[in-house]
């Protein structure tokens, strides 16, 4: 839910109308640092009432300003242990760790120094337990959901927005003081060998390494699956914006509004809402400055990117939000569940491409922050090892050690939720998130963020299933029992 990374370019972040990236004090609700350039002084963009389809992002590309180390065309070594394929989150969290320990990592990349253009939202508590909390520009000590116009869940976990800037930045002094390589180029293809892989590079250089990383996102061709890929669709349009007013507690992060009294007078939209619903995901950071996000959580087919920013437009007029001006837009586009990758095979992979990214909610951040180092130990017990274990060993090793029995179990489990949630309408899941909000945090807390056990996602549906309305339970005992079928069935090919 607008936290992972997305399939869609889009504008990258400007370097006005910046939040301020340096720590701050968590649950600070002082007015961040918004400071418009001297041409947007004059004629604002101003949008007519609630509608903001025909205004143009104003952020510009941007780079950092960053002294890499770059890999050196003229060395006649161009051999490392790990090549690391992208450099996005995934990639740099991963070159940071395996760098720690000595291992010769070069990361490739066709604009190593661009930033992400991505709105990443996490829970803060589990930014802190990585160490990254100074990478959140931006806190809210509460989150709520709109159920419907009667009922608003309030949910005390603190959320947080990650100040990319700061985030890459930190990301890419830590590769730096671990003398981590970079090269400026487009892989277009890998090739295998028994102990080693090379690629080779749209700039004619070719760069061999023990082990090929891929980190290059959804799209990739490098990391290959030996099943059909029946993924469901996030998909999603978000707007950075400057607004006369919004009506949202600026202490409070709208995580989902399930709300469709806007669409009182757009029939055509509210029937196909009631169907495959969106909701609403915003960000306030100030009385007049908001993040806001258009979501379908999840579909198959895909839902019309365009009947999604028509849903948009119709709740912002309700809302009476006008938008002045649009600083950044996203593009979300997230393939969730479906099968993993081939385990093992010749290219590791990482992020989204590896099936990181939860089946059930689209979040992936902190999940990917959490687990690269994980994955750096299990490289560095082979490449970094006197014994060298290289070729079909260290394929092994590495991708369990990122996929081990237990994991693969409960992601079944969460797939399984995704189907679930596949097939229900938007009465369906505004009961269903009734009553998912009503279990022990420690529940929905440890389900959103990917860290329940098999046996606690179990015991999590019985009390979800318990706590449920009547209609909910209809909907669930009618609507389940093929998807519970399958992840049983694959529970049973994956112990065996």
């Amino acid at each position: 839910m607008a936290t992972c990374l997305r399939l869609f370019p889009s504008a990258p972040e400007a370097k006005t109308f910046l939040l301020n990236h340096k720590p701050t004090p968590l649950f600070s609700t002082r007015k961040p640092q918004i400071i418009p350039p001297r041409k947007f002084h004059h004629g604002i963009q101003s949008s007519k009432f609630g509608s903001f389809l025909d205004l143009k992002p104003l952020s510009k590309p941007e780079s950092l300003d960053f002294d890499l180390s770059w890999f050196d065309p003229a060395d006649r070594s161009r051999c490392f242990d790990v090549i690391i394929i992208g450099t996005g989150p995934a990639g740099l969290r991963l070159a940071e760790q395996v760098s720690r320990y000595g291992v010769k990592v070069c990361c490739v990349d066709p604009s190593p120094l661009s930033m992400w253009p991505n709105n990443y939202g996490v829970w803060v508590d589990e930014f802190e337990s990585l160490g990254l909390v100074d990478c959140l520009d931006k806190t809210w000590p509460m989150t709520c959901v709109f159920i419907d116009d009667d009922k608003t869940k309030y949910l005390d976990r603190p959320y947080g927005r990650v100040g990319r800037k700061g985030f890459k930045t930190k990301l890419l002094e830590n590769c730096a003081s671990k003398g981590v390589r970079f090269h400026k180029a487009k892989v277009w293809k890998v090739k295998h060998e028994e102990f080693e892989s090379s690629i080779a590079c749209d700039d004619g250089i070719e760069l061999r390494a023990s082990l090929v990383v891929d980190a290059s996102g959804f799209a990739s061709t490098f990391t290959e699956y030996d099943k059909p890929r029946n993924n469901g669709y996030q998909i999603a349009h978000g707007i950075l914006a400057e607004v006369d007013h919004h009506p949202f507690d600026l202490d409070k992060m709208v995580l989902m509004d399930w709300r469709d009294s806007h669409m009182g007078n757009e029939p055509c939209l509210r029937a196909n809402n009631s169907k495959v619903p969106t909701f609403l995901y915003a960000m306030p950071f100030d009385s007049n400055f908001v993040f806001l996000e258009e979501t379908s959580l999840v579909s198959r087919p895909l839902l019309s990117y365009m009947e999604v920013k028509n849903r948009m437009a119709a709740r912002l007029r309700h809302l009476g939000i006008r938008v002045k001006n649009v600083i950044e837009e996203e593009k979300c586009l997230i393939p969730m569940g479906g099968p993993l990758p081939q385990i093992p095979q010749n290219v590791m992979a990482i992020g989204g491409i590896s099936g990181l990214v939860h089946p059930s909610t689209g979040y992936m951040v902190s999940r990917t922050m959490a687990l690269a180092p994980i994955l750096a130990d299990a490289i560095v017990e082979c490449l970094g090892s006197t014994r060298m274990i290289r070729g079909r060993p260290l394929q092994q090793r590495v991708w369990n050690g990122l996929w081990p029995l237990e994991r693969r179990c409960a992601r079944e489990f969460y797939s399984f939720g995704m189907e679930t949630l596949l097939k229900l309408d938007l009465n369906g899941s505004r009961m269903f998130f009734d009553a998912f909000f009503d279990l022990d945090p420690y529940y929905w807390q440890g389900f959103l963020s990917s860290r329940l056990s098999l046996g606690e996602l179990i015991l999590l549906s019985f009390s979800l299933f318990c706590n449920a309305s009547n209609p909910s339970r209809f909907d669930i005992v009618t609507k389940c029992p093929v998807p519970l079928a399958r992840m049983v069935g694959n529970l049973a090919l994956e112990a065996i």
